[in-house]
């Protein structure tokens, strides 16, 4: 047991260690309700991904990417599904890494509690460095105009110069940069400002964090809903229903004027605007009653939230012609602008909603990652010090200031598209993980626990799925399979057909065992979504998060393998 790389620890044994009583003298604070977990989810959900990826979706896919937000909430429904069992079930701080150690074993857990770093932790830069530029945005408005050097990051405005590129801002940054040595300083103010005023609220205390944060939502949930109260009128009194069809390069009237793969096009940016909702799963121990709420919190955050995105890809899309979002990275105030809709005034506040908005996000990815820690830490994997909780705040007081300096140092040299590459393959990892875990639990009675995951057997219902796709996919589209093995010198799809096709194996290998074990259709099929998801990864992505899963390696062969309490107890 103790030289396993796959012990795995017994889920009462895992609920106990998240009583109020243990871990330095004291627990962490129960006082969110269901409530207060459900504007958590909402916080994270609606943010960085609706206000600066929306417009790019709309521009790939049209008026037909609604049809991509009800497929990526599906997708995210039965992930969210499973999260829910897992969270009645152990109702601790952790997320998918406790699940993980309490289904997997040490190794995977070990995995993806360090692949979690990529979502909460490299997405929180992503968040900061769109909040500045919203921020930025905001502070034109009111004629207060900082120095290009002081509100970009350093790498975007290289990479501005070094290809040439037209972003008169960035290369405005670069020319006119103060030089330290040989070295130009460049770096985004803002961001570095909001993540040392977030990691000073969460270090704080949970409740002053809540109370913030479902200000933060009662806010933004307000101006969405005046842009879409505001929006779908003047497209109705303006009779701009042509939008919603609008001619396709063929010279017909189209939902999906780029077809369905220009929908599908969008997948990564709309999947970003998603992923927040498993945040909710990490504030188990400061949940009043975790068992009936983090359910509920996490499922009613992401149904809201499709609703919202479903109405304003309507107003958008109806307001302004679908091919005018290129390259737009503020669609809710850009259909408010002169040659638009032409109303100033709320454009402007579409411009602060947006900062509510990503402060938000920053707010609660901000509180996941160190509980993360707290957990692993708990587990042996990491120092002793990870666990500290402040004797008068009652929050994981180191792991929240390591988690500020992980966020805060990488904004000085690194950039969005990297990042945001980086965090979307690390949630889906650990999506697809969750997702699988909850195949290897026991079947749970009702009367266990606050949430009952609904068992709908897939002995029949998965393989005749998979049977009828392949068949409609051949009918249709004879080459599909065929194309799959094309891999000619210089192929752009060669990452995409590789995945694809181990994606194709994976559902037969499911089907299988789907018949044979008769497992649960949901978390079939949410792993099954999520993993078609990743074959939109590019190599290069794949190649980065090889790189920092084999730095993880290292340090668990050389440290948490031996510390584990695991293995020491055993000893």
């Amino acid at each position: 047991m103790s030289n396993s790389f796959f012990r795995r620890k017994n889920i009462s044994s895992i609920v106990a260690e998240g009583a109020d009583d243990t871990h330095g003298g004291g627990g962490l604070k129960r006082v969110l309700t269901v409530k207060d977990l459900t504007f958590f989810g909402i916080a994270a959900i609606l943010g960085a991904g609706s206000f600066s990826s929306l417009g790019g979706a709309i521009f790939n896919g049209g008026p037909g990417v609604i049809v991509l937000f009800i497929i990526t909430g599906i997708a995210c429904g039965f992930t969210a599904l499973c999260y829910s069992d897992f969270a009645s079930r152990i109702p601790v701080a952790g997320s998918a890494y406790t699940y993980a150690y309490a289904s997997f074993g040490e190794l995977l857990a070990w995995i993806i509690g360090w692949a979690l770093i990529m979502e909460y932790s490299i997405g929180n830069i992503y968040v900061s460095f769109s909040w500045s530029d919203y921020f930025t945005s905001f502070l034109d408005k009111l004629n207060i105009h900082l120095p290009e050097y002081l509100i970009t990051s350093y790498m975007e405005a290289k990479h501005a110069v070094e290809s040439s590129g037209t972003n008169q801002e960035l290369i405005a940054a670069w020319n006119n940069a103060p030089v330290l040595g040989n070295l130009k300083i460049i770096f985004d103010l803002p961001a570095l400002v909001i993540n040392f005023l977030i990691t000073y609220l969460v270090y704080r205390g949970v409740k002053e964090s809540r109370n913030f944060s479902n200000l933060m939502v009662y806010l933004k949930l307000g101006v969405v809903f005046l842009i879409i109260i505001i929006g779908g009128y003047f497209v109705l009194s303006n009779g701009l229903f042509s939008n919603w069809t609008p001619v396709n390069d063929e010279g017909v009237k189209s939902f999906m004027p780029n077809g369905f793969s220009g929908v599908m096009a969008a997948v990564a940016g709309v999947f970003f605007a998603y992923i927040g909702f498993d945040a909710v799963s990490v504030l188990a121990e400061e949940s009043k009653n975790p068992q009936r709420d983090l359910p509920r919190g996490m499922i009613f955050s992401l149904v809201i939230c499709t609703i919202i995105y479903i109405l304003l890809t309507l107003v958008l899309t109806g307001a302004v012609h679908y091919k005018k979002f290129d390259g737009i990275g503020d669609p809710l105030a850009f259909i408010f602008e002169k040659q638009n809709l032409n109303i100033g005034w709320m454009q402007f506040l579409v411009a602060i909603c947006a900062v509510v908005a990503m402060t938000s996000v920053l707010l609660v990815f901000q509180m996941g990652q160190p509980r993360i820690w707290m957990s692993m830490s708990r587990d042996g994997l990491l120092p002793e010090k990870f666990q500290e909780i402040h004797p008068k705040y009652k929050t994981p007081s180191f792991s929240t200031l390591v988690t500020g300096l992980v966020v805060g140092i990488p904004i000085l040299f690194t950039d969005k598209t990297f990042v945001l590459d980086f965090t979307s393959i690390a949630t889906l990892f650990a999506f697809v993980l969750v997702c699988g875990g909850v195949l290897l639990l026991p079947k749970k009675s009702k009367g266990q626990g606050g949430f009952y995951l609904p068992f709908i057997s897939s002995k029949y219902i998965f393989p005749l799925m998979i049977i009828v796709s392949i068949g409609l996919l051949t009918y249709f589209s004879n080459n599909y399979f065929s194309s799959l093995f094309n891999f000619s010198a210089g192929d752009v799809n060669y990452t995409y057909n590789i995945s694809t096709i181990i994606f194709w194996f994976i559902c037969i290998l499911m089907s299988v065992g789907s018949f044979i074990k008769e497992w649960s259709l949901i978390p079939v099929m949410g792993l099954v979504t999520c993993l078609y998801l990743l074959t939109g990864m590019t190599a290069a992505n794949w190649i980065w998060f090889a790189a920092w899963l084999v730095i993880g390696l290292v340090i668990y062969l050389f440290y948490g393998y031996k510390k584990s309490k695991l293995s020491t107890s055993t000893k």
